[in-house]
């Protein structure tokens, strides 16, 4: 309990301000708010301890591996796991309610499960792909999310996720689309609403805010084998789909720094504009459209139902008058571009002069909505937009080398201005307040 409220009862209590069965109350109200609010740095250094032995005792047997007989291995593979298995036991009988103790629980027992199958793999030659080996191992660490429950049982498995995925998609040598990856993200998803509802202001759900769309940007990539060109449309709508998802009710209240979600789409989408702003990219598309072995593929499929979830979602933030009051061009790049890219396919300079508008329109609107809201970080960010775009129309135009350098110069300027009146206007109000 807070030490000044706590020396303060007993005063409290001779002065006839509050009573003895008042005073108890309030001592019983900040313990229980002590115990759903453990110390933070205890839980890291608790998972960070736990994990740290599991490594230091498979470092130890590994010294003296080859000296050892079968039989003698295989206990070996199986005491680290066995004693996951007592911690966590222990940890739900007699700790659940201690943060550190299910979360350093769960980090043994999932590397203790790796441990366990690597080695026994390794004793008994058992082969396979890492891929199986990644697969079998999330399946058997998922259910430690639910069952202690663990918020760093769910970040290691998106992180496991997130490299099987990659494994099937990208690594593998003949490498395709898979469900797996998705159908295992949405198995996490109950216990990250569990989070939203209970405990958003929880680091946890901070971490969770920036590693699922993390994995989902990456794994979105996988899907693009026969017609990955189509994935342009995927990427514009999942960017506007995870704009749409940080503008939910709960990320209102939050810092910037913990919505991942509006961060992830917004630069997602100036990033895939910029990368469409030179022609080059265009006329490349063009060129293998006709090369095309389907339009109806899976690569077009993820694309209609990500569009449809942002638009459902947008339309959802309406109903409950949510939507924002200004036009935000960001929020709907997604829906022009399915316009733009089929315009590409016959005209790839006409699209290549109509993502260069787009994006200077987000720069300047968001310097504008800067300026109005009397935020600096959105002013910049304008600014930085449009000196990307500027910097990109460096690299592919026959504009003079001096031209370029007093575009350069002046767009420094224009920082050095904007910043100054915007500082100025701040100060000019404090003064009038």
């Amino acid at each position: 309990m807070n030490k000044p409220i706590r020396q303060a009862l007993p005063e409290l209590v001779d002065a006839g301000i509050i009573n003895d069965t008042t005073a108890e109350a309030i001592r019983s109200y900040y313990a229980q708010r002590e115990d759903s609010n453990p110390n933070r740095q205890f839980i890291i250094f608790g998972v960070l301890g736990a994990t740290l032995v599991g490594l230091g005792i498979i470092l130890i047997i590994a010294h003296n591996w080859d000296f050892l007989s079968k039989s003698i291995k295989t206990l070996i593979a199986f005491i680290p796991l066995l004693l996951g298995q007592g911690i966590v036991a222990y940890t739900l009988l007699r700790r659940r309610q201690s943060a550190s103790w299910r979360e350093a629980s769960a980090a043994f027992l999932i590397f203790a499960v790796g441990a366990a199958m690597a080695l026994i793999s390794q004793i008994y030659h058992i082969e396979g792909q890492l891929s199986g080996f990644l697969f079998t191992w999330i399946l058997l660490s998922l259910p430690l999310i639910y069952i202690l429950p663990s918020s760093f049982a769910a970040i290691l498995s998106i992180a496991g996720i997130t490299w099987y995925g990659c494994e099937l998609g990208y690594f593998h040598r003949f490498g395709q689309a898979s469900i797996w990856p998705w159908l295992l993200l949405l198995l996490i998803v109950p216990y990250f609403i569990k989070l939203y509802r209970q405990h958003a202001q929880s680091n946890a759900f901070l971490f969770l805010n920036w590693l699922l769309p993390m994995s989902i940007t990456i794994l979105l990539g996988s899907l693009g084998k026969q017609e990955g060109i189509l994935l342009f449309i995927g990427y514009f709508s999942w960017f506007g789909l995870s704009y749409q998802i940080g503008r939910l009710p709960v990320y209102s209240t939050l810092p910037l720094r913990r919505n991942g979600w509006i961060i992830f789409g917004s630069l997602g989408t100036v990033i895939m504009l910029l990368i469409l702003s030179f022609n080059e990219v265009w006329e490349d598309i063009a060129s293998n459209i006709d090369r095309l072995p389907s339009w109806w593929c899976l690569e077009l499929l993820v694309a209609i139902l990500l569009t449809v979830g942002t638009i459902a979602l947008y339309w959802w933030h309406r109903s409950r008058q949510q939507a924002e009051r200004r036009f935000n061009p960001i929020a709907w790049v997604f829906l022009a571009f399915w316009g733009i890219f089929f315009l590409g396919m016959q005209a790839p300079t006409l699209a290549t002069v109509l993502t260069n508008l787009i994006l200077f329109a987000i720069g300047v609107s968001y310097i504008r909505r800067g300026g109005i809201e009397n935020h600096l970080g959105l002013l910049n960010y304008g600014l930085l937009i449009i000196t990307a775009l500027i910097f990109c129309r460096f690299f592919d135009t026959d504009i003079p080398f001096v031209m370029r350098g007093l575009l350069f110069v002046l767009v420094g300027i224009g920082f050095f201005a904007a910043n100054y009146w915007f500082l100025k206007k701040r100060k000019s109000n404090k003064a009038v307040i």
